[in-house]
């Protein structure tokens, strides 16, 4: 494959062209198993090719570790030769985990059956709307109190900085329960008929349930926010 801009050749589809510096992807499509993790480059609605990327799964112990990151470690390698606008990610949630935090492009979780159809099928759907809003201004509501103290804020932001939220309505406070778990854990309840969700924050006994306003349309577009923040919350070491 050439540089769509100069023509230089690209090692790789869909590579970012170091003559001109010009993109030549705007989306990645990660389809990750156990074993092999396959990445198609799109340009639009374009498919340019794809690459494979193989590894022997151990199944235990240390070397389990450092073959999980080796492997995380290889897929972020492959995207930042592409620098996509959008990673669209399927499969293995513990290395597509990994990937994310290690390469920190916007990530978007897709069905596991056909992840490159669904992408194309998605963006032939009307986009969702981009909040332009900073994190810490789309808190509001009359509760301001957050249970969980520093990882309850860092749950409130980790969902802030999702740029198809709106606005983020903290609830009361509940202390009634008899929960037995230790440190804050939170979890993006299922979408309404109106794309929003509920953030639910849980320490100890005491439970707030957060009401989040997305730009989705519908429930199926609020499923898919609910996801990325699931995600994102997941990769906070919130969940």
């Amino acid at each position: 494959m050439d540089c769509r801009r100069c023509g230089s050749p690209l090692d790789r589809p869909g590579d970012y062209c170091l003559v001109c510096h010009t993109g030549n992807c705007d989306a990645v499509v990660l389809d990750v198993a156990e074993d092999r993790a396959t990445l198609t480059m799109l340009d639009e609605e374009t498919i340019l090719g794809e690459t494979a990327i193989t590894t022997r799964p151990e199944t235990e112990g240390r070397n389990r570790v450092i073959e999980r990151r080796n492997f995380a470690g290889l897929i972020g390698d492959e995207i930042r030769r592409k620098r996509p606008e959008t990673v669209f990610a399927a499969g293995d949630r513990e290395i597509i985990r990994a990937v994310r935090a290690d390469t920190h492009y916007e990530f978007y979780r897709v069905p596991g059956e056909d992840p490159v159809a669904a992408v194309l099928d998605r963006r032939g759907e009307r986009a969702l709307e981009v909040v332009e809003t900073p994190p810490k201004e789309k808190l509001g509501g009359r509760h301001t109190t957050l249970i969980g103290g520093r990882d309850g804020r860092k749950a409130i932001s980790t969902v802030a900085e999702h740029p198809h939220v709106k606005k983020i309505v903290p609830g009361p406070i509940d202390a009634s329960g008899t929960g037995s778990q230790s440190g804050l854990r939170a979890k993006v309840t299922r979408a309404d008929g109106n794309g929003n969700v509920r953030l639910l924050l849980r320490d100890g006994s005491s439970v707030q349930e957060n009401r989040i306003v997305t730009t989705a349309m519908n429930r199926e577009t609020g499923e898919r926010v609910r996801d990325d923040l699931n995600d994102a919350l997941a990769t906070a070491d919130l969940q």
